[in-house]
């Protein structure tokens, strides 16, 4: 049974992630660049700022401000409150961010974020998953500045969540997420896999009020990207220059997961895709999921149900 999804027109397209803050507002970022906040208790959606990029991931940090993980301009600081930002991070060993994602912030303001390909920009998303370039890293910010590649070679690195004692991050070419367990001083430790072999490809990743670790769910899997990926690399670049409508897409859906601490799937929801599409955000609050979408003009949310 599909659930019902009410959707939130926003003043942008492609409202790719939603972050729930500390009071109740739920921002998102568009491609036009334009961070949004809607409060659900006047109903009412304002623009506070342009970043000049696109952003993707949105986090809360320590200080108060949003982490904006922006595709173009990397680590970006928003203060909720003037609109200003700073910029924390452009580049990684004399390498500019290509494709900024997703974050997970901790306590202390480490920031774990993933950076999904170094060959292709966010507008040409679908050309790192069909050349499968495995060129995605997730990467640590520290409060000094320090940064440090954690894991590399990943498939399209993609949503970063945080928990007690682990880092994941999840490969949305390979349907995986990866686990980097934490030691005692908060530095990274051994790596598993922590999921494979999911219902989809997965994409933003988010720790929910309720303990569990939310996937958004962007496509169902696609048996045509799997085969292409043990293709020869010159068979994937030639299929990545086909007209659109002959290489692998997504499918129509709006599908979340929810994890426990030990990979188990405790909440399998796929709510009625037929106005609202593509869920690349999810974050679960009081018992709701917010929802975001890299195609759509709008957010959406529904209702979580009682087990």
């Amino acid at each position: 049974m599909l659930l019902p999804l009410t959707v939130v027109a926003v003043p942008g397209h492609g409202a790719e992630d939603v972050l729930v803050a500390p009071d109740g507002r739920v921002w998102t970022g568009t491609a036009d660049g334009a961070v949004h906040v809607h409060d659900p208790r006047t109903g009412a959606t304002t623009t506070v700022t342009a970043t000049g990029g696109r952003p993707l991931g949105l986090e809360n940090l320590p200080d108060g401000r949003i982490l904006v993980c922006d595709a173009h301009r990397g680590l970006l600081a928003l203060d909720p409150a003037t609109g200003d930002l700073e910029t924390l991070l452009t580049e990684v060993d004399g390498e500019r961010l290509r494709l900024t994602n997703n974050a997970a912030v901790g306590p202390d303001g480490t920031i774990w974020f993933s950076e999904s390909s170094r060959v292709w920009p966010i507008e040409e998303w679908k050309s790192d998953l069909i050349e499968h370039t495995r060129t995605g890293r997730l990467l640590r910010h520290t409060p000094d500045g320090v940064v440090t590649t954690v894991l590399d070679r990943l498939a399209f690195a993609n949503g970063v969540a945080l928990t007690d004692d682990a880092v994941l991050v999840a490969e949305t070419a390979t349907r995986t997420i990866r686990r980097v367990a934490l030691r005692a001083d908060g530095t990274p430790g051994a790596t598993t896999t922590w999921v494979d072999d999911l219902p989809g490809h997965p994409d933003n990743l988010a720790l929910g009020s309720d303990g569990l670790v939310w996937v958004a769910i962007a496509s169902p899997a696609d048996r045509t990207l799997a085969v292409l990926q043990r293709t020869p690399y010159a068979v994937r670049g030639l299929v990545r220059r086909l007209p659109d409508r002959l290489t692998p897409s997504p499918k129509r859906t709006a599908r979340v997961l929810a994890l426990d601490p030990t990979g188990r799937t405790v909440h399998d929801l796929e709510f009625d895709a037929s106005t609202w599409h593509l869920a690349t955000g999810v974050r679960e609050h009081a018992g709701r999921v917010w929802l975001g979408s890299l195609v759509e003009p709008a957010i959406a949310v529904g209702d979580v149900p009682l087990r």
